[in-house]
């Protein structure tokens, strides 16, 4: 068996020659010569996998180690019996865990108190459910809008979305989509954003098409904002470097790159593709995570302001703005090696783990930190 991979999942190699002969390529760069010879094609979002990619090849099973596949023309492999797979919910921690992150650094910078703020969560998928518990671990008032979801359940948690227009914080976790009463292209737009309350935080981790770059830049200059978080971009990897320098936080399409979540989306086409093509799995997850880079942190000062305990200590896991930094020296790369310096920065991403893999010792007098540190996913030992 031929397997054609995009070298960015990690391990791709090392997992998938339990099956056959594994050719490693970067995203971009796989073009249909390249599949001529293969019975199995792994991607992430960057590849699209359509009818031109996939028309005079012989692959018989497409995966993509993303949680979302707006990438692939799922009518197209139904319809020439091609299989397929992607890895729903497996970065969804990291994403979550990305935006604490954020919000705790951003608080930080603008002199925000999270608890008893506003935050409204459009679309509570996978990603969105597990920010809303942590966003509730912080303190803060949670508001969900999910019009799907509300259809399907009926059930009254699930608000119109003018009913985030006043919350202090809206954040954006859902599929892109160009039609249908779902349609997602550009929710975000100039009205939408002319509706939300003067002073808001504006957080996109979704999709870059989600949103309407000009528009957007726009109400920024009117200073409608109080601070803008960007993952996603519309025009990846060519990015706007204008929207980049206006932001209070900008990073390369790595909300959900943890280690961890990498992996497991790593894993998960692995079993699919092993089902797929009648082969015993021989890898699991634990074959490939390593020991944690921090396994241990003490909170000796209970005593001081909690949000701030809270930032050191994520900072110590996830230091947030390095990503930033690193992502804006895009701005004094030369402008025809912009998107190449882009996914690059994707490529070589630094290794992050997760929250779950770190202990927390902390006093018994700490209750409150405690119950927070453990709500946004880290192992939490109180000591006497």
């Amino acid at each position: 068996m031929k397997i054609v991979a995009d070298g960015n999942i990690p391990f791709v190699k090392e997992c998938f020659t339990t099956m056959g002969e594994v050719k490693v390529v970067p995203g971009r760069q796989i073009k249909p010569e390249v599949l001529a010879d293969a019975d199995c094609l792994l991607v992430r979002s960057v590849t699209k996998v359509n009818e031109k990619l996939l028309a005079g090849s012989k692959v018989r099973f497409v995966a993509t180690a993303t949680i979302g596949f707006e990438h692939i023309n799922t009518e197209y492999l139904v319809k020439n019996k091609i299989g397929f797979a992607s890895a729903p919910g497996s970065n969804a921690n990291s994403v979550a865990e990305y935006i604490v992150a954020a919000l705790l650094s951003v608080g930080k910078k603008r002199k925000i108190k999270l608890e008893g703020k506003s935050i409204g969560i459009v679309g509570v998928g996978n990603v969105g459910s597990r920010v809303a518990k942590k966003c509730a671990a912080l303190g803060m008032k949670v508001l969900l809008n999910d019009p799907p979801l509300q259809r399907q359940t009926g059930d009254a948690k699930y608000l119109p979305i003018e009913k985030l227009y006043n919350c202090d914080f809206i954040t954006f976790h859902t599929p892109l989509t160009f039609e249908g009463i779902d349609k997602t292209f550009h929710l975000a737009d100039e009205k939408l954003f002319k509706s939300l309350k003067s002073g808001c935080v504006f957080i996109n981790t979704s999709r870059g098409g989600v949103m309407d770059t000009n528009a957007l830049k726009a109400v920024m200059k009117g200073g409608r904002f109080r601070a803008v978080i960007l993952d996603v971009w519309e025009n990846e990897p060519n990015i706007d470097t204008e929207l980049l320098r206006m932001v209070d936080i900008g990073t390369p399409h790595i909300a959900g790159y943890s280690y961890d979540g990498k992996i497991a989306g790593m894993i998960m086409i692995y079993e699919a593709a092993c089902k797929f093509f009648k082969v015993m799995p021989q890898r699991t997850i634990a074959d490939f995570l390593p020991a944690p880079l921090v396994p241990e942190i003490r909170i000796e000062n209970t005593g001081s302001d909690g949000q701030e305990i809270l930032h050191e200590t994520v900072q110590q896991i996830y230091p947030i703005n390095q990503d930033d930094f690193n992502t804006r020296e895009i701005l004094v790369v030369e402008q025809q090696l912009r998107g190449k310096f882009f996914d690059d920065l994707r490529k070589n991403y630094p290794v992050r783990r997760e929250f779950q893999n770190t202990n927390v010792m902390i006093a018994d007098s700490g209750q409150r930190i405690a119950d927070r540190l453990e709500g946004i996913g880290f192992q939490v030992k109180r000591q006497k």
